[in-house]
C-alpha cells in the first residue's frame, strides 16, 4: 500500500508517541518527534526520523504549546499531525489551527471535538442520537431548590458534576435534600479552581455500576462501525487501572444492542476517525456519560480481540480513505486484559520517578508491552506516572488470566517503585477472578472506601 502521508508529526510523548511511530513506519511514513528538554533521551525521540525540541519540561511550555508544535511541523515539512491522547488530543482550537496551517489533523473535526467536550451539549447530542442517558437535569443547575426538586423526582442520591469537568474533580454525591446546599457549594468551588468554570449539572447517582465503553470508527462520510466493548470499571480516583475486553458482565444481546446503538450514532454524526462512547451499566441498563474524541489508553485490548490496528485506521481515515471493513467483518475473538503500570508506590501511590537500572519486559504468545522504557532511562517527574502497559490475550478469559499472572511475574523494572505488585494483588482477588466487580470495588480494595 502506498503511503497516505509522507511525514507525520507526533504531538505527544511516552508510550503513545512510540505506538504512533510504529504504525507510521509500518505504513512507510516518516515520523517527526517533538519533545521537551526533559524528554531528549526518550525512546520515541531516538527512533523517529527527525526530532524537534519544543520547550522546557512544563507541559504548558512544550506539549501544550500550539505555536511551538505548528512551528516544528513547518520546519520538518510534515503533512499531518497525530495528537495521541491527553495533552492537545481533544482541543478543538488545536485541530482548527492544524488545518488552518495546512496540516491534516489525525482525528475528528473540531466541531465534533467541541460538541463532545461540553458535557451538557454532549448529553443533548447523545439524546438526539438515540443513546440512553442517566436521568438528571436537562441543563446546568443554578440553585439548591432546583437540585432538591430534581432529586425528589428521580430519587436520591444524586450526583452534581462540573460541566467542564473530568478526572472526578468538581463532582459530589448528595445523598439527601438537607445536604444539597453544602455539597453543591463545595463542588462549585472545586470546579472553579480546577477548570475556571463553576457551571454544574445533575445526574442520578448509580450505586454499583460497571464502566463500559464502546470503541467506534467512522469515515466522516456516514460510514461507521463498532469494535465491541471494554470494561473499565477498575478505577482509583476515577483513573483506570486495569481494563478488559469483552466485559464479563455483558451477555450477547446486551453487547450487540449497545454496540449497534453506538455505531448508528457514529453514522448519524458523520464522525471521522476513532472515538469511544462511555456508559455506566447497572441492572441490565446502559447510561451514556461521555464520548472521547480520541484514541484511548486502553485501545490495545480492542486490537487484540478484533485484529484491527486502530492507529493505522486513524491515519487511513484522516487521509480520506474509506473504512476498510463493514460491521459484518468485525469478529470479537478471545479475551484481552490491559494492566497500566505506573511509576508509583503500589500502596501509597506516591510518584516514583528516577533512573531505570533494570528493564525486562515479559514476552511469549499473546503478550504485548507498550512502553518507552529501557535500562538507563530516567523517568522525568513532570508528567503522568504511567510508564508501561501490559496487554495479554488468550482464547478464553481464564487462559488470559493465567497468562497475565505469568507475565506480571516476569516483568522487571528496577530502580524505581511501580504498581506491578498492585496488579498482582488485583488479579488474585476472587471477585476479580469471577468478574464480579463495579467502579467502586478497587477503591474498597486499596482502602479509599469502606
Amino acid at each position: 500500500m502506498p503511503p497516505v502521508f509522507d511525514k507525520v508529526l507526533i504531538a505527544n510523548r511516552g508510550e503513545i508517541a512510540l505506538r504512533i511511530h510504529r504504525a507510521c513506519r509500518e505504513m512507510g511514513i516518516q515520523t517527526v518527534a517533538v519533545h521537551s528538554t526533559a524528554d531528549s533521551d526518550a525512546m520515541h525521540v531516538r527512533l523517529a526520523d527527525e526530532s524537534v525540541c519544543i520547550g522546557p519540561p512544563p507541559a504548558r511550555d512544550s506539549y501544550l504549546n500550539i505555536p511551538a508544535i505548528l512551528s516544528a511541523a513547518t520546519i520538518a515539512g510534515a503533512d499531518a499531525i497525530h495528537p495521541g491522547y491527553g495533552f492537545l488530543s481533544e482541543n478543538a482550537r488545536f485541530a482548527e489551527a492544524c488545518e488552518a496551517h495546512g496540516f491534516t489533523f489525525i482525528g475528528p473535526t473540531a466541531e465534533h471535538i467541541r460538541t463532545m467536550g461540553d458535557k451538557i451539549v454532549a448529553k443533548q447530542t447523545a439524546k438526539e442520537l438515540g443513546l440512553p442517558l442517566v436521568p438528571g437535569s436537562p441543563g446546568p443547575v443554578t440553585s439548591v431548590e432546583e437540585i432538591v426538586t430534581i432529586g425528589n423526582k428521580i430519587g436520591w442520591p444524586v450526583l452534581v458534576k462540573a460541566v467542564a469537568g473530568g478526572g472526578g474533580r468538581g463532582m459530589k454525591v448528595i445523598d439527601a435534600p438537607e445536604n444539597a446546599a453544602e455539597q453543591f457549594s463545595m463542588a462549585k468551588v472545586e470546579a472553579k479552581a480546577a477548570f475556571g468554570n463553576d457551571a454544574m449539572y445533575l445526574e442520578k447517582y448509580l450505586g454499583k455500576p460497571r464502566h463500559i465503553e464502546i470503541q467506534v470508527l467512522g469515515d466522516g462520510k456516514g460510514g461507521g462501525v463498532h469494535l465491541g466493548e471494554r470494561d473499565c470499571s477498575l478505577q482509583r480516583r476515577h483513573q483506570k487501572v486495569l481494563e478488559e475486553a469483552p466485559s464479563p458482565a455483558l451477555n450477547t444481546e446486551q453487547r450487540n444492542r449497545i454496540g449497534e446503538l453506538a455505531a448508528d450514532a457514529v453514522r448519524k454524526l458523520k464522525y471521522r476517525g476513532a472515538g469511544t462512547f462511555e456508559f455506566l451499566f447497572q441492572d441490565g441498563e446502559f447510561y451514556f456519560i461521555e464520548m472521547n474524541t480520541r484514541l484511548q489508553v486502553e485501545h490495545p485490548i480492542t486490537e487484540a480481540v478484533t485484529g484491527v490496528d486502530l492507529v493505522r485506521e486513524q491515519i487511513r481515515i484522516a487521509a480520506g480513505g474509506e473504512l476498510a471493513f463493514t460491521q459484518a467483518d468485525i469478529k470479537i475473538q478471545g479475551h484481552a486484559i490491559e494492566c497500566r503500570i505506573n511509576a508509583e508506590n503500589p500502596d501509597t501511590f506516591t510518584p516514583s520517578p528516577g533512573k531505570v537500572v533494570e528493564y525486562h519486559p515479559p514476552g511469549g504468545l499473546g503478550v504485548r508491552v507498550d512502553s518507552g522504557l529501557y535500562a538507563g532511562y530516567s523517568i522525568p517527574p513532570y508528567y503522568d506516572s504511567m510508564i508501561a502497559k501490559l496487554i495479554v490475550s488468550g482464547p478464553s478469559r481464564n487462559e488470559c488470566l493465567m497468562r497475565l499472572r505469568r507475565s506480571l511475574e516476569e516483568f522487571v523494572i528496577g530502580g524505581i517503585e511501580t504498581t506491578i505488585p498492585l496488579q498482582q494483588r488485583i488479579i488474585r482477588q476472587q471477585e476479580f477472578i469471577d468478574g464480579d466487580y463495579d467502579i467502586h470495588w478497587l477503591e474498597k480494595l486499596v482502602g479509599l472506601k469502606k
